[in-house]
């Protein structure tokens, strides 16, 4: 399996705690040593217990040897998928990664795409494959977890897969049975749209709630009580969501790729991003009309992408960060779960802040007892959404 990351090893570790013998191959060698010694290198919930034993068992190893993709039946690859500058989709990652193995695939093998990917990127795959000479069957089989629920979610959660030919397709679903019970198949190309939609569905929605909160709050109402008042027993509100960052690794760029995918004419993914990409200028600039912030030290609580969470990937605290930077007289950050040098402790900042943003939902921030002015469109506080 490809990588010691936040895809690639809650995988492996579900793998191998299912009886596999499973080998994670990764470029880095640092995150290798970690995972070799039994530990993880970032946090994930319920996955620290069954690493440790899979690899004192000797049933999952890391390796930064490329070679090891010789021995595996299933190599299943696991890439970041990034837009670029200018919100293109790479769509060579994944080819790319495979081609820096292709000394070690042999016939009979079978790759399993894991990665979000542009639509065409598994047909692309199997031209390479044919272009290499190797008789391997390729299926696409898209990752579904939520960070931190992933030792759950894999077992959990139906698998989509998905295959050109009938052999390659009943190869992978026989695979993910061993975490799944409920399997859904697609053609290829269906499946690269599911996934897509599926996390441009989320930002829309997430779209949606920050633009009524921010309607609320333009005419001085707490958007919380009236999305609680819509969704009380009233089933076709239910899952609207509260206001908030919509940030992280996945939900921009896959809205993103979906908009390069229609040609740039995805004028609702366009607009879902100003809004969910402009929050944080729209805090600030409420703020600004009722604080002087040139003469304010602003303390920003949380720095990742979402609560509970060490990982600060497309977080939009740094978004946030930069531009109170430009205005206030000090910003002063904290984060129970980030490691960051330039970050002061939680006391620090309540002793020094004149003014305190909640960027990221942890629930070391809930019932805050402080006398600052609090800005917290997430509710973690329970003082109130309006900023």
């Amino acid at each position: 399996m490809g990588g010691c990351g936040r895809v690639g090893l809650p995988l492996g570790i579900a793998m191998a705690s299912r009886g596999l013998q499973v080998t994670l191959y990764d470029i880095n060698a640092a995150a290798v040593a970690v995972v070799n010694e039994g530990r993880l290198p970032f946090d994930e919930e319920g996955a620290a217990e069954p690493l440790a034993t899979a690899v004192k068992e000797g049933r999952l190893v890391a390796s930064t040897d490329p070679a090891t993709v010789a021995a595996a039946e299933h190599l299943v690859v696991i890439v970041g998928t990034p837009v670029d500058e200018h919100l293109n989709p790479n769509i060579g990652a994944v080819p790319a990664a495979i081609e820096r193995c292709a000394d070690y695939l042999r016939d009979g093998q079978l790759i399993v795409l894991r990665s979000t990917v542009h639509p065409g990127v598994t047909a692309l795959t199997e031209k390479l494959i044919k272009r290499l000479g190797v008789k391997v069957d390729v299926a696409f089989c898209p990752e579904r977890i939520a960070e931190g629920k992933a030792m759950t979610e894999l077992f959990e959660l139906p698998q989509i897969v998905a295959a050109r030919n009938p052999e390659a397709a009943e190869r992978a679903e026989k695979l993910f049975r061993n975490l799944a019970s409920q399997i859904v198949r697609l053609e290829p190309e269906e499946a690269e749209l599911a996934k897509l939609f599926t996390n441009t569905w989320r930002y829309i929605k997430f779209a949606a709630a920050n633009q009524f909160w921010m309607m609320s709050n333009d005419f001085g109402l707490d958007f919380e009580r009236i999305r609680h008042a819509i969704r009380f027993q009233y089933p076709r509100a239910a899952d609207m969501p509260g206001a908030g960052f919509a940030a992280g690794p996945c939900l921009l760029k896959d809205t993103m790729q979906l908009a390069a995918f229609t040609n740039n004419t995805f004028v609702l993914g366009h607009s879902a991003m100003l809004i969910n990409e402009g929050l944080p200028l729209y805090v600030v600039s409420k703020l600004q009309e009722r604080y002087d912030l040139s003469e304010m030290t602003v303390g920003i609580l949380g720095m990742a992408f979402k609560g509970g969470s060490d990982d600060i990937r497309e977080s939009l605290a740094y978004k946030l960060r930069k531009v109170v930077m430009l205005k206030a007289k000090e910003t002063l950050c904290t984060d129970p779960y980030v490691k960051d040098d330039r970050f002061v402790s939680l006391d620090e900042v309540l002793t020094r802040a004149d003014l305190l943003i909640v960027a990221a939902p942890h629930d070391e921030y809930r019932d805050l007892r402080t006398d600052i002015p609090v800005a917290d469109m997430w509710g973690v506080t329970n003082k109130g959404v309006r900023v």
